[in-house]
């Protein structure tokens, strides 16, 4: 039980620092940046994109290479090169470099994402714990939460160039218990022999589904995953601590997961799916409409509620498709929603640039994560009107 614990923790601790700093402390350090920089949104949403078209490139590899080799050492890799482009984020001081190291950091948090869910995903399978899962996806929360309460200390004392910098040395401390703890027991050719007789068919309806409403998640999310720190810094409510946000996120996402896993043990992942994004839509539009301190407090619990949660199912339900090769299934997935991430801050920034504020980003958002929560239901419609078997149950 120790062993297994150990595991899930070096497991959190990869997404803490690939996903959670590695990928989403941009947010709250880009109007620390603009503030001393002042550089346009519009590069705010290049800079956000680039990291995007990174992360799209590095999920593309895995789906389209079979990965046959030894998974713990290419997740290592990555592990190493996300904490240096971290750290050189605070070092370097040219827009060119740094369109490049957030590539370079969105390629590396695909390969440790990809990898190190389908290796806890498949181990969890394998001893019968996949209710667990939610734990280690609550990694991404917890790297939000720490970022968010480390880096206003930081800036203080180092500016925003010493927050880069100190989050990837924290980063480069966690690393050492990742490297110790999360090990892959059994290499993937014999675990695919072992589960050969236990393939099953997924339906290809679910699964063209599933891979659109990821699309969508991506291309939706992402809006307020970029800017939601930049827009309350627009409120006077705050008076400047606009991180404040960011902290209630990553307090929001660290148990979302295991909550949304529970939800789908009870009700089935697809109407947990449906629920969760009707909801995030809900938050991402709120603060179009009333942009108070309390309210854009409500919109950041409600995003950070779900999009986390969003991912902890779509990924479950993918790995109960595909039992034996999820690495290249979860690539699929994690490329079309690395694609919608990389349009959706770009298009954002271009927008709130000419329009001096984020309302029509938002609407835009919030209404296509609900569209992809209104396809997942009409898909639950037909399947009953047609009796179809397919995945039903509680998936």
């Amino acid at each position: 039980m120790k062993q297994s614990i150990l595991f899930l923790i070096g497991g959190l601790f990869s997404l803490a620092i690939a996903m959670g700093i590695g990928r989403f402390a941009y947010t709250p350090i880009l109007p620390l940046m603009q503030e001393e920089l002042d550089f346009s949104n519009a590069i705010a949403g290049y800079l956000a994109t680039s990291n995007y078209a990174g992360y799209l490139v590095g999920a593309i590899f895995l789906s389209f290479i079979p990965f046959t080799g030894n998974r713990i050492r290419t997740f290592r890799i990555s592990i190493l090169i996300s904490i240096a482009t971290t750290i050189l984020m605070g070092i370097m001081d040219s827009y060119f470099i740094w369109y490049i190291l957030r590539f370079v950091s969105g390629v590396a948090s695909a390969f440790v994402f990809v990898l190190s869910s389908s290796i806890v995903l498949d181990t969890l399978a394998r001893n019968g714990k996949s209710s667990i899962s939610g734990l280690y996806y609550g990694g991404v929360g917890f790297g939000i939460f720490l970022s968010s309460v480390i880096i206003p200390p930081l800036n203080q004392l180092f500016n925003w160039q010493g927050a880069w910098i100190g989050l990837g040395m924290l980063s480069l401390f966690f690393a050492i218990f990742v490297w110790i703890w999360l090990k892959e027991a059994q290499p993937p050719e014999k675990r695919k022999r072992e589960e050969q007789t236990n393939t099953s068919t997924p339906s290809k309806k679910w699964r063209r589904l599933l891979i659109t409403i990821y699309a969508l998640e991506g291309l939706g999310y992402i809006v307020t995953g970029t800017f939601i720190v930049a827009i309350a810094e627009q409120s006077l409510d705050f008076q400047g601590d606009a991180t404040t946000v960011w902290l209630v996120v990553g307090l929001a996402a660290i148990p979302s997961c295991i909550v949304w896993s529970m939800l789908a043990e009870k009700f089935g992942h697809i109407k947990a799916l449906i629920i969760s994004m009707t909801i995030q839509a809900i938050g991402i539009g709120i603060p179009v409409f009333i942009s108070t301190s309390f309210y854009l407090i409500v919109s950041a619990l409600l995003f950070g509620a779900t999009f986390m949660g969003i991912t902890t199912l779509a990924t479950s339900l993918a790995r109960q498709m595909y039992p034996i090769n999820s690495t290249r299934i979860i690539g699929y997935m994690t490329a079309v929603y690395a694609l919608g991430q990389m349009i959706g801050p770009a298009i954002s920034g271009i927008l709130s640039t000419y329009t001096n504020n984020f309302n029509a980003a938002l609407l835009g958002a919030a209404g296509i994560v609900l569209l992809g929560a209104l396809l997942l239901l009409g898909g639950v419609i037909g399947e009953r009107k047609a009796d179809l078997a397919g995945v039903s149950g509680k998936i």
